[in-house]
């Protein structure tokens, strides 16, 4: 198991937050999916991809549904990501992955929390050096299949070695080039695997150590920003606990 199962093993519920948060993060990623390539799954990749990933978090049916159905009455310039990067208490690297239809909002509320915090927000790009920007896929392994076998074959699509296999749920999760997510969709789909979820990621190349109190300033922090409905996912590159030596 590499550096980004041990990351986002330690800190998924932090990723995800609770549920409620988790289902109009996902909406929003419906809305845009719907507005780029149309509301039927058979017909658009990113949705189908997309979806999965509802089933998985067990966003309802009738969620999923009402979602598409109000993406269709939105101004396709609704939704866009937009990455706030910038450092919080005791140098920590803090990323802000927000889908918004309003960004002087949104960066408002991010400077904010930022300044509060006594932290300093960057420039897009600021922080590049510091986290691996990825696209993620989780789906159904096969019964029986061979894992050096697919890990060789999906190196061709710039998947990454280390992958995660979870036995309880029966699940493989892979990491690849951001570039190469709709070969590697495409591809997983013509090779018969099943609930294809995919969505990106940012994993810290470097884990900073810090003190139990220097942590829960920077828990504060992050839970601070993730109450606001523009921002998906907070990444910093502090440490988890759960993985500390």
């Amino acid at each position: 198991m590499g550096r980004a199962f041990e990351y986002r093993k330690a800190t998924k519920l932090k990723r995800w937050g609770h549920m409620a948060k988790t289902f109009t993060r996902l909406g929003k990623q419906i809305a845009i999916a719907v507005q780029a390539g149309g509301p039927e799954p058979e017909n658009n990749p990113t949705l189908r991809s997309v979806i999965a990933t509802c089933k998985r978090e067990n966003m309802p049916k009738d969620n999923i549904e009402r979602a598409i159905k109000n993406a269709l009455g939105k101004d396709k310039s609704a939704y866009k990501g937009v990455t706030y990067e910038g450092y919080g208490p005791h140098g920590i690297a803090v990323f802000v992955d927000t889908l918004t239809d309003n960004t002087t909002r949104t960066v408002a509320d991010v400077r904010s929390v930022f300044n509060k915090f006594s932290g300093t927000l960057g420039t897009t790009g600021s922080l590049a050096f510091l986290f691996d920007h990825k696209c993620i896929f989780t789906f159904k392994a096969k019964p029986g299949m061979d894992m050096d076998d697919f890990l060789l074959e999906m190196i061709d699509y710039n998947v990454d070695e280390d992958m995660d296999f979870d036995e309880e749920e029966g699940t493989i999760t892979i990491y690849g080039d951001p570039k190469s997510y709709s070969a590697i969709q495409k591809h997983l789909e013509e090779e018969g695997f099943e609930e294809i979820g995919g969505d990106f990621t940012y994993i810290p190349n470097d884990l900073k150590d810090v003190t139990e109190e220097q942590r829960a300033a920077i828990d504060k922090m992050v839970e601070r920003l993730e109450e606001f409905d523009d921002v998906q996912t907070v990444y910093t590159n502090m440490k988890p606990a759960e993985v500390e030596e």
